[in-house]
């Protein structure tokens, strides 16, 4: 059975064999409508929302795609170089997450023949799509960080 819902005035989820929370409304109109605040949605465009938001974080999911599409932002990188900036990442999970941003055409890797050869990976132009997301992704994972340091501090002063 599949459920389009609308959490505390959050956007449309959708989801498959899962239970259904006290607090969540569902919103399932007979006429195929959906409505979600002042809109109306039909279920096949909260379909093509769910298939969309599913693309674009499979192109971006992981632990490290984001931060080394950040790391190529000043410019090309040899390969050790964005290793050493990206801390923690092993040479084989550098050279998948590369070649896959390279499939999806955000990286571009160029060759130079040169003794020995050189391998720079660049950002391409097409990048510049992804980078209000990684923006406003960070701008929200700041105030998200804020919200739960400030929430703590609440407890901490209430339990005194």
């Amino acid at each position: 059975m599949i459920f389009y819902i609308c959490t505390k005035n959050m956007y449309l989820w959708y989801i498959k064999y899962t239970t259904i929370q006290k607090d969540t409304t569902i919103l399932l109109y007979s006429n195929n409508q959906l409505k979600m605040g002042n809109e109306k949605h039909t279920t096949e465009e909260c379909n093509g929302r769910v298939s969309s938001v599913k693309d674009a974080l499979y192109v971006l999911s992981g632990k490290w795609k984001l931060p080394l599409l950040i790391a190529l932002m000043n410019g090309p990188e040899r390969f050790k170089d964005i290793q050493r900036s990206l801390d923690g990442i092993t040479p084989k999970m550098l050279s998948k997450e590369l070649r896959e941003l390279e499939l999806n055409a955000l990286v571009e890797r160029k060759v130079f023949n040169t003794v020995p050869v050189s391998i720079t990976y660049e950002l391409t132009p097409y990048t510049e799509t992804v980078m209000p997301i990684i923006k406003a992704l960070g701008d929200w994972g700041k105030q998200h960080r804020e919200k739960l340091v400030e929430e703590r501090r609440t407890e901490a002063v209430d339990t005194n």
